[in-house]
C-alpha cells in the first residue's frame, strides 16, 4: 500500500505546485484559464486522439464494462439525487449534488496518472469511464436543469446537447482515434512523434491546471462538501465495483481494476464550469472539488492498493 502511495505522490505534488503557484498569485486566474484550454484543447486532445488510434475497437469499447460503470454510477446518481430532494433542494441544484457524486477527474487526472501507473493498457476501460461521463451524465445534467426551468425538455436543449458533445475535443479527439484505427493502418511517423510530443505535456499541465484552479476555490458547507466527497470516493468505487465483479461481472479483471480505480477520483472541475454557467451552487460545488481533491490523495492510494495488491 505504502508503494501505491508514493507512487501516486508525484502526481498529487504536481496539484500541489499548481495550488501555490495559485495561491501566491505568481500564477494568475487568467494564466490558469489559458494553461487549462491549452491542455484540454491540445495536449489532452492529443494524447486521447493517440490512445484511441493506437487501440483496438475492442479494447475501447465494450457493452459489458460501459453497461457495469453505468449500473454503479447510476445507482449512487439517484442516492445523491434522493438525498438532495429530501433536503427540499430544487431539481437543478439535486442534479449539481448528484454530479458531483459521480463525476470523477478523469480526463485531467485519471488519464495522465493511471497510463503511468496502471500502464498504457489501462487507457482503453479509461476512455470507456471518459466517454460515458461526457455522453451520458454531463448530458443528463444539462437536460435536468434546463428542463426544471421551462417545465418541460425541448428540442432547443437536446440540440444544444448535442451541439455540445460534438464540439467537446476529448469527445472529437476520441471518436477520430477510433475511426483511424478502423482502418488497421499505424499512424505515418511524423503524425506519431507530433500527437506523442504534444499529448506529453498533458500530464504535468493538467496536474498543474488542476492545483492552479483550486487556489480560487473556498471550503464553504464544508457538511454537504463532506457528503459529496463521501459520495464520490467511497460510495461511487463500492458501488462500480459490486456492479462490475457481481451484478455484471466484466470478465476482465485488469478492466475493472481500472473502471473501479477511476471512479474513485475527486470531482471533476467541469461540473464547477456547470454550475457557474448555470448559476447553481457553484460554492458548493467549489468546496466538494476541494475537498475530495485532498482527501483523494489518501483514498485513490488505498483503493487502487487494495485492487492490485501493491505495486512493487
Amino acid at each position: 500500500m505504502l508503494a501505491i502511495f508514493l507512487k501516486t505522490v508525484p502526481f498529487f505534488a504536481l496539484i500541489g505546485l499548481g495550488y501555490g503557484a495559485g495561491r501566491t498569485r505568481f500564477f494568475t486566474p487568467e494564466a490558469t484559464a489559458w494553461l487549462t484550454k491549452f491542455v484540454f484543447f491540445f495536449a489532452l486532445s492529443a494524447m486521447l486522439f493517440d490512445f484511441a488510434a493506437n487501440l483496438t475497437l475492442a479494447e475501447i469499447f465494450s457493452p459489458r464494462i460501459i453497461a457495469a460503470y453505468l449500473l454503479g454510477t447510476t445507482a449512487v446518481y439517484l442516492l445523491a439525487t434522493a438525498a438532495g430532494l429530501f433536503r427540499k433542494l430544487s431539481v437543478a441544484e439535486a442534479a449539481v449534488e448528484s454530479q458531483c457524486a459521480v463525476i470523477g477527474n478523469a480526463g485531467f487526472l485519471g488519464i495522465p496518472m493511471f497510463v503511468i501507473l496502471l500502464g498504457p493498457a489501462s487507457a482503453g476501460p479509461l476512455l470507456m469511464v471518459l466517454a460515458t461521463d461526457l455522453i451520458v451524465f454531463s448530458s443528463l445534467i444539462v437536460i435536468l436543469i434546463t428542463g426544471s426551468r421551462e417545465g418541460r425538455v425541448s428540442l432547443r436543449t437536446l440540440r444544444n446537447v448535442g451541439l455540445g458533445l460534438v464540439k467537446n475535443p476529448m469527445i472529437v479527439s476520441i471518436m477520430v482515434g477510433i475511426v483511424w484505427s478502423a482502418t488497421g493502418r499505424a499512424l505515418w511517423t511524423p503524425v506519431e512523434e507530433f500527437v506523442s510530443i504534444l499529448g506529453a505535456a498533458a500530464t504535468p499541465g493538467a496536474l498543474f491546471a488542476i492545483g492552479a484552479s483550486l487556489a480560487g476555490k473556498s471550503a464553504e458547507r464544508i457538511s454537504v462538501a463532506a457528503w459529496l466527497t463521501f459520495c464520490k470516493l467511497v460510495l461511487h468505487p463500492a458501488a462500480v465495483a459490486l456492479a462490475a465483479l457481481v451484478l455484471l461481472p466484466v470478465g476482465d479483471p485488469f478492466a475493472a481494476t481500472v473502471m473501479i480505480s477511476a471512479a474513485a477520483l475527486p470531482v471533476a472541475g467541469n461540473v464547477y464550469m456547470l454550475a457557474q454557467h448555470y448559476g447553481v451552487a457553484p460554492q458548493r460545488v467549489s468546496a466538494a472539488i476541494l475537498v475530495s481533491t485532498a482527501v483523494s490523495v489518501v483514498t485513490v492510494s488505498t483503493v487502487i492498493g487494495l485492487l492490485t495488491g501493491g505495486i512493487p
